[in-house]
């Protein structure tokens, strides 16, 4: 009987995200320790994911929390029209950027598909504010941060 009343009071679905968390914390941590490039000016390249893994161990202690406490509430229904949207948007921006489409042209797909799995039903609308918000992006990333992006035929006209 005891071990019953404590199987009830454990969140199963919780301890397992909190699991999978901590252990990919532990993965990025060594990662992170066993890389070889250097810094010469303070914050090294290793910064981030020694970042990304305290994010992570947060995140999995918090779970961990939970799941012997109070339990995940649980989820409403999935939206599976909104999914789709979304996993359709971010298929459309791997095949733009594969087929040679380019970044501001990918954004633009993965931003409408996003904005019409929230809801939104002004797709066009959506596509010209992705095109305006990637190129804006490119822009930034190209001639102020002088890194390169997935260029495609719109990219070279501002290269």
């Amino acid at each position: 009987m005891a071990n019953d009343s404590l199987a009830r009071t454990i969140d199963r679905p919780a301890l397992v995200v909190a699991a999978l968390l901590l252990a990919t914390a532990a993965i990025v941590a060594y990662d992170a320790s066993t890389q070889t490039i250097t810094s010469n000016y303070g914050v090294g390249p290793t910064a981030m994911p020694y970042v990304a893994c305290f994010g992570l161990t947060v995140l999995g202690l918090a779970h961990l929390v939970v799941a012997f406490k109070d339990g995940i509430p649980k989820p409403e229904a999935a939206d599976t029209g909104a999914i789709l949207w979304i996993i359709g948007g971010l298929i459309g921006l791997v095949a733009c950027i594969t087929l040679g489409g380019g970044f501001v042209i990918a954004a633009a797909i993965v931003f409408a598909c996003t904005a019409r799995g929230f809801g939104r039903r002004a797709l066009l609308v959506d596509g010209a504010i992705g095109l305006a918000l990637g190129l804006a992006i490119f822009l930034m990333f190209s001639k102020l941060l002088t890194l390169t992006l997935p260029s495609g035929p719109l990219e070279r006209l501002f290269s």
